[in-house]
């Protein structure tokens, strides 16, 4: 057995005193042995101490805890509980983890950071809300949801209690538990009462909060919060009790102190025009709130403040002018400080100026009289029993009265605003049950205490002695739980300073006794309480002072003066002063001074009660008794009345902590923070825990900690409590150390400690011996691969050596070889220079003799070209001129032959086959001189290019001739050589001429041959040199594209993420805007249900069969807005749908007034056509002054006839729309009454008709005007019988002209109609006239079309270029991507061509739909319009016979039909319409998914699609209406019922997307009609475009899946925390530490799940989904969510969680993952994404494991770690726990690096991941195999009714 001074051993660590630190950290460095007087210590900073030890005292230092449980999230796990290892662990968790909270056993200790901190979002409150509270890190959260658990499982009353220094966030602490009330416990209704209550807050911190020089907010009043709760503990309403409000700070503020917010937020908003009836200025002017000397908080607006203050009045449902009312009696206050108080010459008496402005304006604020308060402010009166005196007053006594009535205004509405708040919050619903949540003001203590502090004292006094014995019953209940024997704890009881308070003679009851003296003082009050009280052992007189007492309370002494106690307790107020008040004009100003407060206090006459205060005087004595009851004695009432709350409430402690007096963030003052720890009652919890058994550990827990300690023989044993029960016994030897409960070991304070050194030794001499092992190891590993390396070198230095000589010999030998090549090489080159040279010679010589004959022939051969060109030139020159004679008189021959052909013309030309003749043939004539001009213009071209190159080729041939001449001249005088080689020339003739022929030959071949391979060799040059150029050209381009390509793939992938997070983000958006949808629908149907059962009207209670199929999808409309149809088709609909329905689609209505405004649209296009062919005609009729005027007045005057016509029904229908929007407004005034509905909507129709009508008419009218104007020519002159006989000959090429080339002509054949008189002077008998006329027109004609051809030509032209440029830059860009082809390896050349034809065939097939689209729009257009003609010949065919006749044809349809299915099942059920209800309950309602589950799956939804088939063949559009909304609401109606069940949830999901996909395969649509086979082709749908209702189906779905996956995470929420990080899956991984008083009670009391658990029930859900035949990429979207939820909620219990941080845990995870990613695979999951949204709790894994030391750790760690935040990962290595002390903590200096590091960060800074966050779904059209005609309806449906088609 170890004693207790062995544990101060070498290398212990201790605490010794420090004057500064309070502690201060130290070792041992030489063993203490018992009765040493001196201990040996080295401090942190090297340097030793000499501890003295008192023999007598024995006082040994405090000894540290091992580093392993410092930073714990609860104080009570410390193996050593004192003060030193309290304060160093709150230290180092605030400053080097920044957590705030800390648990001390029931207490949660809260530091203010004095900085914003990112732990109070929604997401954290959803993290924590069903949480035990030793699950996660200590939070007020978690206070919150346990004292809500607890009221919920125990139904008992809770209660916080914050309280703390001023400035130590007590206000802030409060606020954030009742705002996680709000939130988890909103209210069930709207009347947003958790927004009042929240709303409460910024009302009370600006009339009761104000600086002071420890904090810019400090709530100067105590209140306490009841939020009130129903029996399904929703919030029902709030109620607020405050305590001593400081009066006194109205009046007086300490220097750089402030009053009440409120009185700055006014006088900042004074500028405001609602608040110049204030007449406020800045706060430095008033007295009331100058005299702290600084009027503004730095970072605070305050007018921005009183915004939100009137906000919350608002939300409060205080009026307008009930806050203006409040603002002027605030702003009265400030006036009445500043009224001038003047004292007069005898000093006892003092008066107001008259004109004093700030009394005007107090009494006009306040509605008073201005003289009465002028005088009662100057004076008092006394009242005796016999007179009533009126006396004067001094200036002081009367600014004393004036100061006393400022804070009894401001008290009393205080008061007035705190009972306002109290009934907003209050309800006549039946309380259940409360939560009570206490903000009181901590202990204080200052150099001046007061009566303020006394009581703020007195109060702490009375809490803290339930604190103890709340805490000290908790421990006594914890001890008989366990039925442990125990002793009775001594802890402090101050019960006796107490009774020195609050008892009989105590101190209230004396000072409330000498108040009633009546000259009593506060001296005369202190010398009674020495007299008194001397002897108690709680109270003391001062040395120096007989006005002060010292009160000696739990946490310190306080000194307080007794000066202003008095005062302050009688609270005085003159009675003349108030009842000036309660005269007031203001309602509000008279009711806080009399509002009830007299009623209750029975009055000595019997009636007096009962007299209104404001009409009649009150009793002089009433007032008397109500001021019996002093300040003391109120607060004591209170303060009882709020122990017996919290007496009968379940109490939650929470101590908020003031670091340091400065308000610096994360600075700790460790002597101001144990001032605060001892005064709040924590040190307390300590000490009564340290003197019980204050480490207590679970059996499980023990053994998996120590079982290191027991021998393997103990182990074997299956019992653990008897194994650990044989251990302890064995190292511990006192049993009074440790006691065995039924699930706890406790154990006394140091001895888990002493455990703790045990295993660090076993641990210690395992890894001696472990080191020893590995070190041998490693020396052995060592020598072996120095041997092999020394042999290695042995090797390869022969080896070099043999090298060396073998290369010396081979050198030798290569070297008598290259002399004898050499020397052989010399000679031979020698011999050949020599042949070359002989050759030389001889080609040189025989080369210049033939150069001399060439030269000879060629001089004969120029002669005789001279002499014959000449000779030619002159017979050209003779045959010329005799042509030329010719000609001349063949052109006179032929002018007389013309002369007689003209005469004979003239004669013929008056025939009118002549005129038809003469028109062809000039219309040919001029086609030919057009043609021959063009062939003479090309031959031209041809001859002048024939004759430059003549001419060039005659200069060249003159400069030859020229040269040759000037070479004769010089070689004249050789005339005796040429003759020499004449004579050898005839010699050698016979020679040459023989070979002659043959050489020749040869050198043409040579030279042909040698000019070729030059050009060839120049050619391959110089490609050789393109290509290499191209060569260098595209290696840098691939070296550029290499170094690009990264960016460019980055940038790309960047742009699709981006497209895709935006396409995910709007998909999001809509579904969950379906979401909200069905959420909203969900609350309307509850709240039809409420006011159902409201009304109490027994029996069965139907919807409206008109309203039915509204229901369902009411937010969509039944006629398709997206693409407006014809007029007739729309006025089809709303006859069929019926008027109230349509009444109620205003979708309807908006489409018939789109199709009004498109006819009005078609009207002025038509008149603006009419109006462009007016002015045309116009500008042709101009242009000819001699044209006929009568006509063209009277085309005009029918023109504008018409526009007037055309204007006059346009104003028609603008006034006809004005009706209709007049009619519907009126409807939706007075929709009662069904008559105006129809008489609306019969207006609307044939309003709608009308319109139709009128654009037919005006279309007819446009194409009339069009035939008028070309035909008019002939409509004029019909008697001209040559004329009109003329007219086809051009008339009938009208077909190919445009409009404005008829006209033209049109305007021109009425020219020559008007003129036709005129042309007769040319000749008698007016022949020449016509003609001329004729060619005339013929060639306007002609112009015309030329240039229409011309037009066209030049269009044609324009549109070649630019189809030339686009194919110019296609080429170029083929050609760029060839050569960037070539230059790449084979391998990418492939990849390359591929990704080029996916570009293509995209694009391609974005045209393609494109397409596809605009076919469809003309489809569904004609289809609508087939729809309406087929509907008219149903009409028809209806009306003509008669019922009989109907009766029989039915009877024959049916006969007919049955014959078909006879011959051919075509895949279609019928039914009758009265069998639908049947139907649909049958397949939707009743549906079990058993009943199905060995058919084919979605069954149900195949059975509807072949209804609905049949529906459309029949063509019968009420019936598809009907069965689809049937359908749709008795879905909805199942998944509503059986809202939790996840079997029926997938079989609805699986056959709503079948019904969906069937309705897109069979709709008709080719796009979906690509995997059909023929016969399913042939059974699509006939009729019926259902595009709408396949958008109801899609919502449908997405409500459907959204409602699956929070069924799904509602089972698995409760298993991921237990099966991912509590499960141990690896055994004996996972280590364990010691816990404290907030053990997990998840592992001991909850439901634990294991991995293996989680995976089944994956599993089970798959195999449903499967089942149900769910198509796999919705399956994949499932799990794709679930795993996100998966990921979400551990990680967020891993960032809340400090026990889970550790090395263990990661390698867990990484566990886990690994096993679910092997389930994905088994399941063929791994594509659906699941896995990559785990990535963030696989890095945070990661993370746990990884080394955290270096620099070069925290880049790793920074590269790594990318799917978590900057703030997840700061958080977890924060939190980052080493489990044993062989691992070492994370350092700050690591973490500021890291934090260093990821500065830049631009991702999202939130701390927890959104467990709520939804992917957005997608259904992908999966088209069926299954062919309708084989489905089979299985028997046990009772389906019978319906009949196979």
């Amino acid at each position: 057995m170890m004693t207790e001074y062995e544990l101060y051993a070498k290398y212990t660590r201790v605490w010794i005193p420090d004057p500064d630190d309070v502690w201060k950290a130290a070792e041992i460095v030489k063993d203490y042995k018992e009765g040493d007087p001196v201990m040996y210590l080295k401090l942190e900073d090297e340097t030793t101490l000499d501890y003295p030890i008192n023999p007598k005292h024995n006082q040994l230092p405090f000894l540290r805890n091992p580093d392993i449980l410092v930073g714990e999230n609860d104080l009570t796990a410390l193996s050593y509980l004192h003060e030193p290892a309290v304060l160093h662990n709150l230290k180092v968790r605030f400053l080097e983890s920044n957590h705030i909270y800390t648990y001390c056993g029931i207490v949660l200790v809260a530091i203010n950071p004095y900085q914003q901190v990112p732990i109070y979002g929604e997401d954290v409150i959803y993290a924590y809300s069903g949480q035990n509270m030793g699950d996660m890190d200590p939070h007020i959260f978690a206070v919150a949801e346990e004292a809500y658990k607890q009221m919920a499982r125990d139904e008992k009353n809770q209660s916080i209690i914050v309280s703390g220094e001023s400035g130590a966030g007590k206000t802030v602490s409060a606020k954030y538990a009742m705002r996680y009330f709000a939130t988890v416990g909103g209210s069930a209704s709207d009347t947003n009462v958790e927004e009042k209550v929240l709303a409460s807050s910024p009302i009370m911190e600006a009339i009761g909060n104000a600086k002071t020089t420890r904090n810019d907010n400090s709530s100067r009043f105590g209140k306490y919060i009841q939020i009130g709760f129903d029996r399904r503990y929703h919030i029902i309403g709030a109620n607020m009790r405050t305590y001593l409000l400081e009066k006194s700070r109205v009046v007086f503020q300490a220097e750089d102190e402030r009053n009440y917010h409120i009185f700055y937020q006014l006088c900042a908003s004074a500028s405001l025009p609602e608040f110049k009836d204030l007449e406020l200025t800045s706060a430095e002017d008033f007295f009331y709130t100058s005299q702290g000397e600084n009027i503004f908080i730095e970072g605070v607006n305050d007018a921005e403040d009183l915004e939100k203050t009137r906000h919350a009045f608002m939300l409060l449902g205080v009026k307008e002018n009930h806050q203006m009312s409040i603002f002027k009696i605030i702003a009265s206050i400030l006036h009445l400080g500043n009224v001038d108080i003047r004292s007069e010459r005898d000093g006892d008496s003092c008066n107001i100026p008259k004109n004093d402005e700030h009394l005007n304006h107090f009494c006009d604020l306040l509605g008073v009289e201005h003289d009465q308060m002028e005088h009662w402010l100057c004076h008092r009166k006394l009242v005796t029993t016999a007179e009533t005196y009126v006396k004067t007053m001094s200036k002081q006594q009367a600014i004393n009265a004036r100061n006393a009535l400022a804070k009894h205004i401001y008290a009393e509405l205080f008061n007035w605003i705190v009972d306002h708040i109290n009934k907003a919050l209050y309800t006549t619903t039946k309380q259940h049950s409360f939560i009570g949540v206490l903000d009181i003001y901590g202990f204080e203590t200052f150099e001046f205490n007061s009566f303020e502090q006394f009581c703020i004292n007195y109060a702490n006094e009375k809490l803290q002695q339930q604190f103890n014995s709340h805490v000290f019953k908790l421990e006594q209940d914890e001890y008989m739980k366990e039925q442990i024997p125990w002793t009775l704890i001594d802890f402090y009881d101050n019960q006796p300073c107490i009774d020195l308070i609050e008892a009989k003679l105590g101190i209230l009851d004396l000072l409330d006794e000498e108040c009633k003296v009546p000259k009593g003082t506060d001296q005369n009050w202190a010398q009674k309480l020495y007299d008194r009280h001397s002897s108690s052992e709680h109270f003391q007189k001062p040395r120096m002072s007989n006005t002060s007492f010292i009160v000696v309370h739990f946490a310190d002494k306080v000194e307080y003066q007794s000066d202003g106690f008095l005062e302050k307790n009688r609270d005085t107020v003159y009675e003349e002063q108030i009842n000036i008040l309660k005269a007031s004009k203001f309602q509000l100003v008279a009711d806080l001074f009399h509002d009830g407060k007299e009623v209750p206090v029975p009055a000595p006459v019997g009636k007096g009660s009962r007299i209104n205060v404001r009409a009649a005087k009150p009793a002089p004595k009433t007032p008397n008794r109500e001021h019996r009851k002093t300040v003391g004695h109120q607060f004591r009432n209170s303060l009882q009345l709020l122990t017996e709350t919290l007496n009968a409430t379940t109490p939650h402690y929470v101590r908020c902590i003031k670091p340091n007096d400065e308000k610096l963030a994360f600075s700790f003052d460790s002597s101001r923070a144990v001032q605060q720890l001892r005064a709040c009652g924590v040190l307390e919890t300590i000490r009564i825990s340290a003197a019980g058994y204050p480490s207590r550990w679970t059996y499980p827990d023990f053994f998996n900690r120590y079982r290191v300690l027991m021998k393997k023989k103990d182990i074997s044993n299956s019992d653990k409590k008897l194994i650990c029960r044989n251990l302890l016994e064995t190292l511990i030897k006192d049993p009074d150390k440790f006691q065995f409960g039924k699930n706890k070991i406790f154990f006394r304070a140091g001895q888990v400690a002493y455990l703790e050194k045990l295993r660090a030794d076993k641990f210690r001499s395992a890894c001696i011996k472990i080191q020893k092992s590995v070190r041998g190891w490693l020396q052995r590993v060592k020598y072996r691969k120095i041997r092999k390396s020394a042999i290695t070198l042995q090797r390869y230095g022969r080896g070099y050596l043999a090298r060396r000589l073998a290369e010396d010999l081979r050198r030798t030998r290569a070297a008598v070889i290259f002399q004898k090549q050499y020397r052989m090489l010399r000679e031979r080159r020698a011999y050949l220079n020599v042949r070359h040279a002989v050759t030389t010679i001889q080609a040189f010589s025989r080369g210049m003799f033939t150069r001399r004959i060439y030269k000879e022939f060629l001089l004969h051969h120029k002669a005789t070209i001279i002499q014959k060109s000449v000779r030619g030139w002159m017979e050209r020159r003779k045959f010329r001129r005799a042509r030329n004679a010719a000609v001349i008189i063949q052109c006179g021959f032929r002018r007389l032959q013309a002369k007689k052909e003209l005469k004979q013309l003239k004669i013929e030309a008056r025939s009118a086959e002549h005129f038809k003749k003469l028109n062809i043939g000039m219309e040919n004539k001029i086609v030919q001189l057009q043609r021959k001009v063009d062939d003479q213009n090309k031959e031209y071209k041809a001859q002048n290019e024939l004759l430059t190159i003549a001419n060039n080729n005659y200069a060249t041939e003159v400069q030859k001739l020229q040269k040759e001449v000037q070479y004769f001249r010089d070689h004249k005088d050789d005339g005796n050589q040429l003759g020499t080689l004449q004579e050898e020339l005839e010699r050698l003739r016979a020679e040459l001429e023989s070979a002659h022929s043959q050489r020749k030959q040869l050198e043409e071949e040579y030279s042909t041959e040698k000019a070729s391979l030059r050009k060839r060799v120049e050619d391959l040059e110089k490609e050789n040199s393109l290509l290499k150029d191209e060569k260098e050209e595209m290696n840098q381009r691939i070296q550029n594209q290499s170094k690009n390509k990264e960016d460019q793939v980055s940038r790309v992938s960047v742009k699709e993420g981006q497209v895709q997070a935006e396409l995910n983000e709007e998909r999001l958006r809509y579904q969950n805007l379906v979401k909200e949808y069905s959420r909203l629908e969900q609350r309307y149907e509850n709240l039809q249900e409420e006011i159902s059962l409201a009304k109490f009207q027994p029996g069965h209670r139907r919807n409206p069969s008109n309203q039915s199929s509204l229901e369902s999808d009411s937010n969509y409309p039944s006629i398709s807005t997206s693409e407006v149809g014809d007029t007739e088709d729309t006025i089809q609909q709303v006859e069929e749908m019926g008027l109230e329905k349509a009444a109620m689609d205003i979708s309807l209505f908006m489409k018939l007034q789109k199709r009004v405004r498109e006819l009005e649209q078609e009207r002025r296009r038509l008149q603006t056509d009419l109006e462009k062919m007016e002015e045309l005609v116009n500008r042709k009729g101009n242009e000819n002054k001699n044209s006929a005027d009568q006509d063209s007045n009277g085309d005009s005057a029918y023109n504008s006839l018409k526009r007037q016509e055309l204007e006059s029904e346009n104003k028609k229908l603008k006034n006809d729309l004005n009706e209709l929007r007049k009619a519907i407004a009126e409807r939706a005034t007075n929709n009662n009454s069904s008559n105006e509905l129809q008489e609306s909507y019969n207006l609307l129709l044939n309003q709608l008709k009308g319109a139709n009508e009128e654009l037919e008419v005006r279309k007819e009218e446009v194409l009339i005007l069009r035939a008028q104007i070309v035909s008019s020519a002939q409509q004029k002159e019909p008697a001209k019988q040559i004329e009109t006989n003329t007219m086809p000959e051009w008339t009938n090429s009208k077909n190919e002209m445009s409009r404005d080339d008829a006209i033209k002509a049109y305007h021109g054949m009425c020219e020559s109609k008007n003129k036709a008189q005129d042309w007769g002077y040319l000749n008698e008998d007016g022949e020449l006239g016509l003609a001329y006329q004729g060619l005339k027109q013929v060639a306007r004609l002609l112009e015309a079309q030329l240039q229409t051809q011309s037009r066209q030509h030049e269009d044609e032209l324009e549109a070649l270029r630019t189809q030339n440029e686009v194919l110019k830059e296609d080429i170029e860009r083929k050609q760029e991507m060839l050569n960037q082809t070539l230059s790449l390896s084979p391998e990418a050349q492939v990849e390359f061509s591929i990704q080029q034809e996916i570009t293509r065939l995209t694009n391609e097939n974005l045209d393609l739909k494109e397409l596809v689209e605009k076919l469809e729009k003309n489809e569904r257009k004609l289809k609508k319009q087939l729809k309406i003609y087929m509907k008219k010949v149903q009409e028809l065919e209806v009306s003509q016979p008669s019922e009989k006749s109907q009766k029989r044809r039915h009877e024959l349809t049916r006969q007919v039909t049955v014959q078909r299915k006879e011959k051919d099942f075509e895949g279609m059920l019928e039914y009758c319409k009265e069998d639908e209800s049947l139907l649909v309950k049958s397949l939707v309602s009743d549906m079990k998914p058993q009943t199905v589950s060995a058919t084919v799956p979605c069954l149900p939804a195949y059975i509807l699609f072949m209804c609905i088939r049949h529906a459309d063949y029949i063509n019968d559009d009420q019936k598809v209406h009907s069965l689809l909304t049937s359908t749709i609401n008795a879905i909805k109606k199942v998944l509503k019922k059986q809202n939790d069940d996840f079997e029926t949830t997938s079989f609805w999901l699986a056959n709503t997307s079948r019904l969906l996909h069937c309705l897109k395969q069979y709709s008709g649509d080719e796009a979906f009609m690509t995997q059909n086979s023929a016969k399913q082709n042939e059974h699509c749908l006939k009729n019926f475009d259902l595009a709408e209702y396949r958008q109801v189906l899609s919502d449908l779905s997405i409500q459907i899946y959204q409602q699956l996956i929070k069924v799904a995470e509602g089972i698995m929420h409760p298993m991921i925390v237990s099966a991912m990080l509590e499960s141990e899956s690896i055994p004996s991984l996972a280590g364990v530490k010691p816990m404290g008083y907030r053990n997990r009670s998840s592992s001991m009391d909850g439901d634990t799940y294991s991995l293996d658990a989680l995976i089944i029930q994956l599993g089970n859900f798959h195999s449903t989904m499967c089942e149900h035949g769910l198509d796999p990429e919705i399956i994949q979207q499932v799990f794709k969510q679930l795993f996100y939820m998966i990921n979400a909620v551990t990680l967020n219990n891993l960032l809340l969680r400090k026990d889970v941080c550790s090395w263990s845990t990661g390698m867990q995870l990484r566990f886990n993952i690994s096993q679910m990613e092997e389930w994905l695979r088994s399941k063929n999951l791994q594509q659906s994404g699941a896995i990559s949204t785990m990535e963030p709790l696989i890095q945070a894994a990661q993370l746990l494991q990884v080394k955290k030391k270096t620099n070069e750790d925290a880049k790793a760690i920074c590269t790594m770690c990318t799917a978590l935040s900057t703030q997840q990962i700061v958080k977890i290595l924060n939190l980052y726990t080493p489990l044993n002390e062989f691992e070492e903590r994370v350092t700050v200096s690591f973490i500021r690096s890291i934090q260093g590091l990821l500065q830049d960060n631009t991702d999202s800074q939130q701390l927890l991941v959104d467990a709520k966050h939804t992917f957005p779904v997608l259904f992908p059209y999966t088209p069926s195999n299954l062919s309708l005609e084989t489905l089979h309806i299985p028997a046990s449906l009772s389906l019978d009714f319906l009949t196979r088609v």
